[in-house]
């Protein structure tokens, strides 16, 4: 059985860095992307209140979680609740004309959500990254435009409308919003019919 410390899981996966954006004009053409993916999900087995340690079991086996302090309302966990990790994803790209050609920066904003008082345990971090990156190459037959970020990766974006890429070219500058999430949250086991 493996130890976790939920407060070490929820901040590593949440850290990111926001960077300064140049002044850009209003933007012609933008695109998106989204994904989800189910980090974790297991049944509460055992709680040891005394150290905050809860032990959970899913397909994969039991492991056990150190709710460190900022998991507020750890008396609300039952056995049987149900404890999911969800992590969200969602980028934006829009076609920008700036002040300042070749000039690139970044910004990043983080903000935390805990469950109320009373509620079952919960934590939803939201990080929020805004760049200006260079068009490098397109590929019209793919929909793929490839981008030079502010510190110099080159990342692949799928186009989903495939008329955005008439208004790009390469070495233009394009803003791009980068929101994560990550939920952390024990719920109630689902009724039994």
């Amino acid at each position: 059985m493996k130890k976790i410390i939920i407060a070490v899981v929820i901040a590593a996966i949440a850290v990111g860095a926001y960077f300064m954006l140049t002044k850009p004009k209003a933007p012609v053409a933008g695109v998106a992307a989204q994904e989800a993916a189910l980090i974790y999900d297991g049944e509460v087995t055992k709680i040891d209140a005394t150290t905050r340690t809860v032990t959970l079991k899913n397909q994969d086996g039991e492991t056990s979680i150190v709710a460190g302090p900022e998991v507020k309302n750890f008396a609300e966990i039952k056995v049987g609740d149900r404890f999911d990790v969800v992590y969200e994803m969602a980028i934006a790209v829009e076609l920008v004309k700036v002040k300042n050609p070749g000039a690139v920066g970044e910004q990043v904003s983080t903000s935390t959500v805990t469950a109320p008082q009373g509620d079952k345990p919960g934590m939803i971090t939201t990080n929020t990254v805004t760049a200006t990156a260079n068009v490098e190459a397109i590929d019209a037959a793919k929909n793929i435009v490839s981008l030079k970020g502010p510190q110099g990766n080159i990342f692949k974006v799928k186009v989903k409308n495939a008329d955005l890429l008439k208004d790009i070219a390469i070495n233009d500058q394009v803003k791009v919003v980068y929101t994560e999430a990550i939920a952390a949250v024990v719920s109630a086991p689902a009724a039994k019919k």
